[in-house]
């Protein structure tokens, strides 16, 4: 395959298009770099003032952005799920055992019951994840909770721009080991850290990615707010994207201004069904997402999702539970029997039935890599994480096609050919 430009700096991660936002530089090097919230973007690093020429190959060497590789697959790996689905131990489906976190997760609430497990039986010292900010809440924050409370009022998907492991830091300065919860991207480059970082591989009790089809810029949420209900960005009190019901709506409230609107709640709040949020925000995705391979958290312990396969119509919420290490699976199995989580086990064609679409999506993956090398954009590099086997068996000879042609078209489009500096973006509080 026709090899495309190299990256050989955190400055050409971010300025070449092939940023996460997942925040690990800033954790690796946080003398040097720094992430920032860019408004079309994402969350992106910048160097430090007075380090614009600093190395930054430490920071460079756990970066997800250029590339993912696995190493040998476990022991007990399902196999028919390996060529697609990376390395998977066990399934399960069921649904926190607290309603309120059922209710209130997106899907059935199985990650923050995972984590709450955690924190009350399985020894953690905290929890580390993204919350919506306070001051700005159409922007998110890393935190590491330490209570039930703080879990439950971080529950729901977050597809706004988030760094998670620009907070790896607070897990290793903890008192005892922590969980930590992120997108795939975040999960495989907190792996990596941890590999070049004995300290904090010592203080990670274990990590829980959540399927992902992409992270939607900043300015799609904003976008989004202004079509349901008009609001301007300083007139937004909360924005919630999922969650209370399954798969729940979308819901943006706007702030009172006086006595008499605070009574007119209903022209305060607008919100739109799952299907049509996402419909609006898939299309404000960063580039990056269009050439992953890893939508279902092949790098963490363990990885949950949605069981799109039933209908959710009625139902309060419902996950799909996997374990892909040995760690994970007995984390799992601990939560099962603290009674933090209602789970059966279920086969293994339950994952490519729940996700019909992933299959194909990798598979477009090696389409769109060849595309971009062809005309020199810088592509990330996977290893053992078949993307061509997919793209002949998954797609068809026009999907081939168009996955190609489809991705040159982009590339001029989005001016991906071009070097893009990052432009930091910080709203009045």
């Amino acid at each position: 395959m026709i090899a495309g430009p190299r990256i050989r700096s955190i400055v050409d991660v971010a300025e070449k298009h092939m940023c996460t936002g997942c925040g690990v530089c800033e954790y690796l090097q946080p003398d040097d770099i720094a992430m920032v919230d860019d408004l079309d973007r994402g969350r992106r690093p910048v160097m430090r003032p007075g380090r614009e020429n600093a190395d930054t190959s430490f920071a460079l060497s756990a970066c997800p952005g250029t590339g993912l590789e696995h190493g040998p697959m476990p022991e007990g790996a399902i196999d028919e799920l390996i060529e697609g689905w990376g390395p998977v131990l066990q399934l399960w489906e069921g649904a926190a055992a607290d309603d309120e976190i059922r209710l209130a997760g997106s899907s059935g609430g199985a990650a923050s019951a995972l984590a709450l497990h955690g924190l009350q039986h399985g020894g953690a010292a905290g929890v580390l994840h993204i919350a919506a900010r306070d001051d700005i809440p159409w922007l998110n924050r890393t935190q590491l909770s330490t209570t039930r409370d703080e879990l439950v009022a971080a529950t729901g998907s977050r597809y706004a721009p988030a760094s998670p492991c620009d907070g790896l830091d607070l897990v290793e300065a903890a008192d005892g080991p922590c969980v930590m919860i992120g997108k795939p991207c975040d999960v495989a480059a907190a792996r990596s850290a941890m590999a070049l970082k004995p300290e904090l591989a010592d203080k990670v009790m274990v990590t829980i990615g959540i399927f992902c089809a992409g992270a939607p810029s900043t300015n799609g949420t904003l976008k989004w707010a202004e079509k349901v209900i008009g609001a301007a960005p300083d007139e937004i009190a909360s924005m919630r994207y999922r969650g209370n019901g399954w798969p729940g709506e979308a819901v943006v409230e706007i702030k009172r201004k006086d006595e008499v609107e605070a009574a007119r709640a209903s022209e305060r709040r607008a919100s739109e069904s799952y299907a049509d949020s996402w419909g609006f925000l898939q299309a404000h995705r960063q580039w990056r997402c269009y050439v992953c391979a890893d939508h279902t958290g092949e790098f963490a312990d363990i990885s949950v999702g949605d069981p799109w396969y039933r209908p959710t119509d009625g139902d309060p919420g419902r996950s799909l539970v996997m374990a892909r290490t040995e760690r994970g699976r007995q984390f799992i199995l601990d939560a099962i029997l603290s009674g933090a989580l209602a789970l059966e086990d279920c086969a293994a064609d339950i994952l490519p039935a729940s996700q019909p679409n992933l299959l194909e999506t990798r598979g477009a993956t090696f389409g769109r890599i060849i595309a971009c090398r062809s005309v020199g954009v810088a592509t990330p590099k996977y290893r053992n994480m078949p993307t061509a086997s997919l793209w002949r068996s998954e797609l068809t000879l026009k999907a081939r096609a168009q996955s190609i042609y489809g991705t040159v078209k982009r590339v001029w489009t989005k001016k991906l050919y071009a070097r893009r500096p990052v432009e930091p973006y910080e709203p009045v509080s």
